[in-house]
């Protein structure tokens, strides 16, 4: 079983492994390109919008609030944007649906990550494997070269050229691994950095809106800012309206019967 696994190995050698690593390399590089393109594209000065939202909602400006964050390419603004369409539910919707947008965002900025750390944590081991079939290989020509007889000399130089070649091979794909593991790592770790920061930014808008909507009075309508609670007591138009039914007078008492007294 071990001879048979062996040639197999000494047969295949470790090129396989070195086109392996060079199309997981091109698909990472995809994915870092495609993925660098996104965050270039949702940059955005969070300083300056939040401080135009603050303005806005301070102003009692709900639709304002809403147009400033829709001119945003950001992630964080499209949050926002979700807890400002709940606004008139209460704080309570709008964090419920803010958390819901962030969740998508989280997605959407997550997507395709996980292969670059897959790539990066596994790259050296495949080329660790490139590595271990090279050097079986040197030893599998070794070990011929010195069960021949050399009847005269350089006679030995065909099997130490194919040692050298075999170890050589081996070592090229350690250090195919390498070159493919450390970038997909550094990838991977700035890309992670960025959607943490993303959604820091995005808790710290959220709050913005959430103390806005939260000291807000109660029973105020968004837009007139007229109160719609009404003092106890006050009738409604439809009450007013509403003919008074006749109350229906009371029966008149029955006298109570004497009954007369027998006679003596």
């Amino acid at each position: 079983m071990i001879e048979r696994i062996k040639s197999a190995m000494v047969g295949l050698g470790a090129s396989w492994v070195l086109w392996l690593m060079l199309a997981l390399s091109v698909v990472s590089l995809a994915i870092m390109l495609e993925r660098g393109w996104l965050y270039w594209s949702l940059r955005d000065d969070i300083a300056t919008l939040m401080r135009d939202l603050g303005r806005f909602l301070r102003g009692g400006d709900l639709e304002g609030a809403r147009q400033r964050l829709e001119q945003s390419p950001s992630a964080e603004a499209a949050v926002v944007i979700a807890g400002i369409v709940e606004a008139d539910l209460g704080p309570d919707a709008a964090e419920e649906a803010m958390a819901g947008a962030s969740a998508l965002q989280r997605t959407k900025l997550e997507r395709r990550l996980a292969y670059l750390g897959t790539l990066g944590n596994n790259a050296p081991f495949i080329g660790l494997l490139g590595t271990v079939i090279g050097i079986v290989g040197a030893f599998e020509e070794f070990g011929k070269g010195a069960a021949q007889v050399a009847p005269a000399v350089g006679a030995t130089a065909g099997p130490s050229e194919a040692v050298m070649r075999n170890i050589a091979e081996a070592l090229v794909a350690t250090a195919v691994g390498l070159l493919v593991a450390i970038p997909a790592v550094f990838a991977f770790n700035t890309f992670q950095r960025i959607v943490k920061v993303t959604l820091s930014n995005t808790d710290a808008l959220g709050h913005v809106l959430l103390a806005h909507l939260k000291a807000r009075p109660e029973g105020r309508t968004e837009k007139e800012g007229q109160p719609i609670e009404r003092a106890k007591g006050e009738k409604t138009k439809s009450q007013a309206s509403r003919p008074a039914r006749p109350s229906t007078p009371a029966a008149p008492a029955e006298p109570a019967s004497e009954e007369p007294e027998p006679e003596a």
